[in-house]
């Protein structure tokens, strides 16, 4: 089971070029699981933003169920009435 970690602890941010990044912690890069050059995904819940590692996978299925959601749409309507 996962231990707790306590979320309630500052984070920098700091200009990056024309950009701002944020610096995360040792201890949130090894929760996560990741390490400088990778990458991240984000989330809005809602109590607040969500932060996971960057699921490829997932994101093809994504973009194949919102390609279906369009292309059906009507027939979609039509079955949640």
């Amino acid at each position: 089971m996962n231990k707790a970690v306590d979320l309630s602890k500052e984070l920098k941010l700091v200009r990056i070029g024309n950009s701002t990044g944020v610096i995360l912690p040792k201890e949130l890069l090894a929760r996560l699981n990741v390490a400088a050059g990778d990458s991240l995904s984000y989330s809005e819940t809602p109590s607040g933003l969500s932060l996971n590692t960057h699921d490829d996978e997932f994101q093809t299925q994504m973009n194949e169920a919102r390609r279906v959601m369009k292309t059906y749409r009507n027939a979609l309507r039509e079955l949640a009435k």
